[in-house]
């Protein structure tokens, strides 16, 4: 892989460290997983419920989201997850979706797309965005492959695999690299973004095409070894639950190490490096 292009001026050294191609890929991706999640709720809505195996258990769920009725007419909105039962009234199953009353609905209006309940235009969203995450995922795999750009950034060498307790440390007191240990991807980062590559993505791929009635068909395989359709569903959820915390870490992280820097680099692809001040 080539090397960073710098350019110094005063006491900041930018380095170029997103091409155009990653940033293209990046804000697409991100715009796929935003739609993905709402429709994939809208999906979840229709039957909001878990298994494991080929078939549904309804008695029997892994776990699953209820509006209860209450004596009084009201409704109470619960979160089963095995034989633990947690109120979530207000939230999840009895939820506040655009008006002042609570309405049995499983995600609230605001988290589903479209806002109405429309099992069809979710599943439409869903599968049309699918499609254009994976043709931009195969975009920048291609694009890494030619540059070298996943061994060379996101795999962590054995060498900073024996760094990776320090690391946390330090960003558990919002401790980030500054000078030349700011150039690149931490450990921590070569370690989440290698999981979501080669782990959360693919799994997604795959338990969606065995919740996919005519791929199942044709690669009953695939399915048997992912559990069955319902363990495929299970497991699609569990990895958009990853992809979520994810995102939600990853964005916590932009704002403890400066945003500004950090939004700018994924936009020009300039990634500014403020040099250490020397202590007497």
């Amino acid at each position: 892989m080539k090397p960073f292009r710098e350019r110094t001026r005063g006491g900041a050294t930018a380095v170029y460290r997103h091409p155009l191609a990653v940033r293209a890929t990046h804000w697409v991706n991100a715009l796929c997983l935003l739609v993905l999640l709402l429709s994939g709720l809208q999906i979840l809505n229709a039957h909001p419920a878990l298994y494991w195996g080929e078939t549904s258990r309804f008695d029997r769920p892994l776990a699953a989201i209820e509006a209860a009725p209450q004596p009084d007419g009201k409704l109470r909105g619960r979160l089963l997850v095995g034989d633990a039962v947690f109120d979530t009234t207000g939230v999840l199953g009895a939820s506040m979706s655009g008006s002042e009353q609570l309405q049995a609905r499983a995600f609230p209006s605001w988290l589903t797309l479209p806002a109405y309940p429309d099992l069809g235009a979710g599943r439409r969203w869903h599968f049309a965005f699918a499609w254009v995450l994976v043709i931009n995922g195969l975009l920048y795999a291609l694009f890494a492959a030619a540059t070298g750009r996943l061994s060379g950034l996101l795999w962590p060498s054995p060498a900073e695999l024996r760094h990776v307790g320090r690391a946390l440390w330090d960003h558990l007191r919002l401790r980030f690299a500054h000078g030349d240990d700011a150039r690149g991807y931490n450990v921590l980062q070569k370690l989440a973004y290698s999981t979501v590559v080669f782990g959360l993505l693919p799994l997604m791929l795959a338990t969606g095409l065995v919740m996919s009635p005519a791929v199942y068909a044709r690669l009953p395989l695939l399915g048997d070894l992912l559990g069955g359709r319902q363990s495929a569903r299970t497991l699609h959820f569990l990895a958009a639950s990853g992809l979520v915390a994810f995102v939600a870490v990853h964005l916590a992280m932009v704002l403890a190490a400066g945003p500004i820097n950090e939004i700018r680099s994924m936009v020009t692809g300039w990634f500014v490096v403020r040099r250490e001040k020397k202590t007497p």
